[in-house]
């Protein structure tokens, strides 16, 4: 492995994002390869981007941030995260680090011992270490049992936030993905195996921060299982996805609304947007 680019969706975490920035930078220090951090704000209506660039200016070469001008999904924030990876592999980690990016070295090792082309966190790895509230874990099973009826795929578990890919998985499969928000595991996933990728699953330590039930209601619940019924029949149905045509990243609808951002050095602090 050469090279890794770690993308952080962020959406309104202002309180907690340049703290975080700098606990992944420092871990990813350790890691015997190269690496960038890409932070891209999605549309939040606080400080996020503001808080992620005041990190940046530790090392600025490997922190970037990326900022969407209106909220679209965490599956449209990792588009845009993934448009600007410069690494030969790129890993999804959530902003909040209820999953510490030193685990990110057990998927790398997996990736490497069973030569796989993704690899994807599951709760349900007989070595995770879960601690998350009881409607989570109800949540969790319900969906994975829908999950293995409509599709069976070879996973217990698609929607943890921790995930390693090879870019050229990424960008085969990205530009097929047409949900954007809760459901954007499931449809990327199902397209990478219609493609023959090979899937490795490794354990998680989770340890839950957010409030009881964090940002999923049933509400949303709702929304993914739509969302999940609506892939089953572009998958199974009318078969749309064997007849997408390949688009470059950067032609994504997603990108048209993200801008690679820089801090201007002191006393200003307003962004500045720089289109590549």
């Amino acid at each position: 492995m050469k090279k890794l680019s770690v993308v952080m969706p962020a959406y309104n975490e202002a309180d907690r994002i340049e703290a975080n920035v700098l606990e992944a930078w420092g871990t990813l220090r350790e890691f015997p390869l190269e690496f960038e951090l890409l932070i891209v704000d999605d549309g939040s209506v606080d400080d996020t981007a503001l808080c992620a660039l005041s990190a940046s200016q530790l090392d600025p070469k490997r922190i970037r941030v990326i900022r969407s001008d209106r909220n679209q999904g965490k599956g449209s924030a990792v588009i845009c995260g993934t448009r600007y990876a410069s690494g030969d592999y790129v890993a999804f980690l959530d902003a909040d680090l209820d999953l510490h990016p030193r685990q990110l070295k057990t998927f790398i090792d997996v990736m490497c011992d069973e030569q796989t082309d993704l690899v994807i966190g599951s709760k349900f790895h007989p070595h995770s270490v879960v601690d998350y509230p009881p409607i989570r874990r109800v949540y969790s099973f319900g969906y994975y049992a829908v999950i293995r009826l409509l599709f069976g795929l070879p996973v217990k578990d698609t929607q943890t936030g921790i995930k390693l890919f090879k870019i050229d998985v990424l960008r085969r499969v990205l530009p097929r993905v047409l949900v954007k928000r809760f459901a954007f595991d499931i449809e990327l996933l199902v397209n990478a195996t219609a493609l023959g990728y090979k899937i490795s699953e490794a354990p998680v330590t989770l340890h839950f921060q957010r409030s009881i039930g964090g940002r999923i209601n049933f509400r949303d619940a709702w929304h993914i299982l739509i969302d999940t019924l609506a892939i089953f029949y572009r998958a199974r149905i009318i078969r749309y996805y064997d007849h997408v045509r390949p688009v470059p990243m950067a032609d994504l609808p997603a990108v048209a609304h993200a801008d690679l951002l820089a801090l201007p050095p002191a006393p200003e602090r307003d962004l500045v947007t720089l289109r590549a």
